[in-house]
């Protein structure tokens, strides 16, 4: 029992011991973080206040540096203040002087004004009396007179305007001749393409005379049925080892020449294998159709062209029009309508999509009523949904008037190639009645002497009677001539008209 509460008094002890040293250690660190704080305090005063000073000094400086710019600035503002006013000063005197000057000048103006009426009057006066004297002399009016001077000045104008009129004409005449001279020059210069005349007609070689009799059968039934076929005419005569197939039809010709091809190849001849090859010709001739025209296309450089006006393109490789070849010949107006629309800065490729579809029409013309013209502008509407390329193409022959720039381009570029010489195949006959057709227009104007057609009927020349026709009247007549030509005749390219007036004197010495 004592041991326990002795165990107890000693614990009890221990605790009280323990809980006044902890206490004691907690004042001794409080105070020493206290002296660190006081301590760290105090540092930062420190060095608060050695911050505040520099701060200080350094406001000062920048005080003292912004009052001396301060200084300067207003002493240079006043120094511009005080030029300004000497040259203010300077400048009213100098105005001061001219306004002197100025009034002294209109006094004088003001004395010469009244002196100059003064003139005037007496003038007039003086004109008065010359007038009336003059009037009495010349047994004429002022007015009469007046008259007489602006009849004479009128002439005179007249004259005068006319001969300038004749000279601005003659100047764009030629300014406008020689641009276009050079612009066609240049386009035909640049457009080297072969000139080739066609026909109507093909002719197939034979390996022999033997070949003959075996195309012709028994009683004519090989060469019926290739005819009935193929829709030609075959001619077998004395041409040795050639037979010709002859037909408008240039598709069929063709489709003909191929299967006659294959059958002498073949050598089996008789009317069932006739109509087999004959099949398998067309079928040949369509490919090469839709290889052509996808060609042709391709060569204009015209993109998403419709499979419709690629097969009829293909078609006029085997069309013909006066001998020339129509694939051929809208490939050059192709070429040369995108060469002149360079030239002119127009749209090139639609000028070459317009230049290879010209004459789109040749291709169903024997199957569709109208002009080419026409039904090609009708065909690019339907497939190809572009409206100025079917004007240009109805324009080109003029079955429509010529308003669009294109169209203009695309018939010059198919009058070039059509008139080349050689690109088209003329009659003798025709050539004459064109040459006398021309002859006869410029005949029969008053005036005319003698009318020649020369270079091949592109140019005709007239003598005119100096006494009936003077020299403004041979203009006039030249455009009545060539108005005339263009109303009443057909012809490739353009005509050149020129009016000759010769005066001549003779006289002889003895």
């Amino acid at each position: 029992m004592a041991y326990s509460v002795l165990y107890f008094v000693v614990v009890g002890l221990v605790l009280i011991l323990g809980l006044l040293l902890g206490y004691f250690a907690r004042q001794i660190l409080a105070n020493q973080q206290l002296r660190g704080a006081q301590t760290e305090a105090k540092k930062l005063l420190e060095e608060a206040t050695v911050k505040h000073e520099d701060m200080l000094a350094k406001a000062r400086e920048e005080a003292v540096k912004v009052r001396q710019a301060a200084e300067a600035d207003s002493r240079e503002r006043r120094y511009e203040l005080q030029r300004l006013e000497r040259r203010f000063n300077q400048k009213e005197e100098r105005l001061d002087r001219k306004l002197e000057s100025v009034e002294r000048r209109e006094q004088s103006l003001a004395a010469r004004e009244k002196e100059v009426e003064d003139i005037n009057v007496q003038l007039e006066e003086i004109r008065s009396k010359q007038l009336h004297q003059l009037e009495l002399v010349s047994g004429m009016s002022s007015e009469d007179a007046k008259q007489q001077l602006l009849q004479a000045v009128e002439l005179e104008i007249g004259e005068e305007a006319s001969r300038r009129v004749r000279e601005w004409e003659e100047r764009i005449k030629d300014e406008v001749d020689g641009k276009a001279r050079e612009i066609l020059a240049t386009t035909i210069q640049r457009c080297a393409t072969d000139v080739v005349s066609e026909t109507t007609v093909s002719v197939v070689p034979l390996p022999s005379d033997d070949m003959k009799g075996r195309l012709i059968g028994r009683e004519g039934r090989n060469i019926r049925a290739l005819e009935q076929a193929t829709g030609v005419d075959l001619i077998i005569d004395d041409t040795p080892e050639a037979v010709t197939i002859s037909s408008f039809d240039s598709v069929r010709r063709e489709v003909a020449r191929v299967a006659l091809n294959n059958l002498i190849l073949d050598g089996r001849i008789h009317p069932a294998r006739i109509e087999e090859v004959v099949e398998r010709a067309k079928s040949e001739v369509e490919a090469t159709i839709r290889n052509e025209g996808e060609q042709a296309a391709r060569q204009a450089g015209v993109q998403g062209l419709h499979q419709e006006l690629i097969k009829l393109l293909g078609r006029l490789k085997f069309r013909t029009s006066y001998g020339q070849n129509v694939l051929t010949h809208s490939l050059e107006v192709m070429h040369l309508a995108g060469m002149l629309a360079a030239e002119i800065g127009f749209d090139v490729g639609q000028a070459k999509k317009a230049g290879l579809l010209h004459d789109i029409g040749k291709a169903v013309d024997h199957e569709v009523e109208g002009p080419h013209a026409t039904i090609g502008a009708d065909l690019v509407r339907q497939w190809d949904k572009s409206p100025e390329i079917a004007q240009a193409i109805e324009e080109h022959h003029g079955e429509a008037n010529t308003t669009s720039a294109l169209g203009f381009i695309i018939a010059t570029a198919d009058a070039i190639s059509g008139s080349r010489l050689g690109a088209r195949r003329e009659s003798i006959e025709q050539y004459l009645k064109r040459i006398e057709a021309l002859e006869n227009v410029a005949d029969g104007f008053p005036g005319v002497e003698k009318a020649f057609a020369i270079q091949a009927g592109r140019e005709v020349r007239i003598l005119v009677k100096p006494e009936q026709v003077d020299d403004l009247g041979a203009m006039r007549l030249a455009r009545d001539i060539v108005k005339k030509i263009e109303e009443t005749l057909d012809y490739p390219g353009q005509i050149k008209v020129t009016v000759m007036r010769e005066t001549r004197a003779v006289d002889y010495a003895k």
